[in-house]
C-alpha cells in the first residue's frame, strides 16, 4: 500500500477522501481566532467541521490521532503568484522564452502542489490571466491546490482618466475576476513613489465595490498609503516605507495592511541570477532591496504597536518561493515582534475576514469548511514549527498526512 500513497502524493492526488467521519485527534487545537484548546478532537464530516472538543460518544468513522502537534486552520496567503516560475533555463519565466503553454501550466500546477503542502490552503493572487484556468481547474478537482481568488490582472497610472478606469474594473468583472488590484505606486526597486491621482484611485475602488469587489492596492511609500485610505480601498499591498502618520491613517479607514516582513525580498536575493537583467531587476533594484530591510522590519514593528490595524498575511510569493509562505509568520514573530497568537490569526480568521470569507474559513468550529493543517509540538513554544507541516486536510480531503 505504501508505494501506491506515495504515487498519489506525488501526483497531488487525495491521500484519504473518506465517505465517513474522520475524528481527528491533536494535544492541542488552535482555533484560528486565539484561542488553544488542549487535547482535542475535530469531527469532520463531508467537507465540514462538525464538532471541536471531546470525541462524541457512539464515534463511528475514521480516526487519526495526530498526537503532539498543534492542529489549527490552515493559512491563507492574501498575495501570492502562483504564475510565476523559473523555465527551462533556469529564469524567470516571461512569456516567449521557448516554455510551451502545457509545460507553464504543469510548472504553475506544481506551485499550487507545493504551496498546498505547505499547509496553505486558500490564497489571493492579484494577479495573472493564467489564475483563471488554474482557479477554476482546482475547483473542479483536476489538480490539487489551494483554493484562488485573483484579479485576473492590474490597473495602474496608465489605465486612463477615472471614467476609462471604471470600465476596466468593470471589464475585469465580467471575465471572471474576484477582485481588482491597483498599482498605485512604483516598485520597491524604483523607490517606491506614489504614481496615481486620489481621483484615479478614487475610481478603482469606488467601481471595485458597485461590481461586489474588493479592491487591493499596491502602495509602498507613505503618500501612496494614503491615497488608498483616503479612497476607502480594501488593503495596502507591502507598504514598506511607511510612517506612523501612515499606519494610524489605515487604521481610521478601516483598511487592511499586507506588509511584507522578509520572504518575498529574500526569495529575489537568494535567486538574483534568475531576475537579473529582467526589467528593473538590475544593481539598482537589488540594492534597493537590500537597503530595504531596516525599514520592512520596521514596518512590522510598527504595525503591531498600531490600535485597531488589522494587519494580514501575505507573502508575495513569487518564483522560488511557494512553499516557503510559512517563513514570512516566523520573521513576523522573530523580527518583527507580533505576539504567536496574532501572526497565526492573521493568517487564518482575519486574513478570512479581509476576503471575504469568515463565514467558511479561517477558524475551527462547526460549520465551518475542513482545511486543518498540524505543526510538531507547540507553536507557541516555537513558530519555526509552522515550516515543518505534517498534516494537511482540505475541504475534508487529506492531502497529507506525515509519520
Amino acid at each position: 500500500m505504501r508505494p501506491l500513497l506515495s504515487l498519489a502524493a506525488l501526483a497531488g492526488l487525495p491521500v484519504l477522501a473518506a465517505a465517513q467521519p474522520i475524528a481527528i485527534t491533536a494535544a492541542r487545537v488552535f482555533d484560528g481566532a486565539g484561542r488553544f484548546l488542549p487535547n482535542a478532537t475535530v469531527v469532520v464530516e463531508g467537507r465540514h467541521v462538525r464538532s471541536v472538543g471531546a470525541l462524541p460518544a457512539g464515534f463511528r468513522g475514521t480516526r487519526i490521532a495526530l498526537g503532539d502537534v498543534t492542529l489549527m486552520p490552515g493559512l491563507i496567503d492574501t498575495h501570492s503568484h502562483l504564475a510565476w516560475y523559473f523555465n527551462k533555463q533556469g529564469r524567470l519565466h516571461q512569456g516567449n522564452d521557448g516554455d510551451t503553454p502545457t509545460e507553464s501550466m504543469l510548472a504553475i500546477a506544481g506551485n499550487a502542489w507545493t504551496t498546498l503542502r505547505a499547509g496553505v490552503t486558500t490564497i489571493q493572487s492579484p494577479g495573472s490571466p493564467e489564475d483563471k484556468e488554474l482557479r477554476d481547474a482546482i475547483h473542479r478537482g483536476w489538480i490539487a491546490g489551494p483554493r484562488v481568488l485573483t484579479s485576473l490582472g492590474s490597473l495602474s497610472e496608465t489605465a486612463g482618466t477615472p471614467d476609462q478606469i471604471r470600465e476596466r474594473v468593470r471589464t475585469f468583472k465580467s471575465r471572471g475576476a474576484d477582485l481588482i488590484k491597483v498599482f498605485a505606486s512604483k516598485s520597491i526597486r524604483d523607490g517606491g513613489a506614489a504614481t496615481m491621482t486620489l481621483e484615479q484611485v478614487q475610481a478603482a475602488c469606488d467601481e471595485a465595490h458597485r461590481q461586489g469587489l474588493r479592491a487591493l492596492v499596491h502602495a509602498h511609500s507613505a503618500e501612496a498609503m494614503n491615497l488608498v485610505s483616503r479612497a476607502k480601498c480594501d488593503q495596502i499591498e507591502h507598504g514598506m516605507l511607511s510612517d506612523q502618520a501612515a499606519l494610524d491613517l489605515a487604521a481610521a479607514n478601516n483598511v487592511y495592511l499586507d506588509p511584507q516582513c522578509s520572504l518575498v525580498i529574500d526569495n529575489y536575493l537568494q535567486n538574483r541570477a534568475k531576475f537579473e537583467g529582467i526589467g528593473n531587476y538590475n544593481e539598482e533594484g537589488f540594492a534597493a532591496m537590500r537597503n530595504s530591510e531596516a525599514a520592512r522590519i520596521g514596518t512590522i514593528r510598527n504595525a503591531v504597536r498600531t490600535k485597531g490595524l488589522k494587519m494580514v498575511f501575505g507573502t508575495d510569493a513569487v518564483a522560488g518561493a511557494h512553499g516557503r509562505n510559512a517563513e514570512e509568520l516566523v520573521c513576523r514573530v522573530q523580527r518583527g515582534g507580533q505576539p504567536v497568537a496574532d501572526a497565526l490569526v492573521s493568517a487564518q480568521s482575519l486574513a478570512a475576514e479581509s476576503m471575504r470569507l469568515a463565514d467558511s474559513l479561517g477558524t475551527v468550529k462547526a460549520g465551518m469548511l475542513a482545511d486543518l493543517i498540524a505543526v510538531p509540538g507547540d507553536v507557541r513554544r516555537d513558530i519555526t514549527a509552522l515550516l515543518r507541516v505534517r498534516f494537511v486536510m482540505k475541504d475534508g480531503v487529506v492531502y497529507r498526512n506525515d509519520p
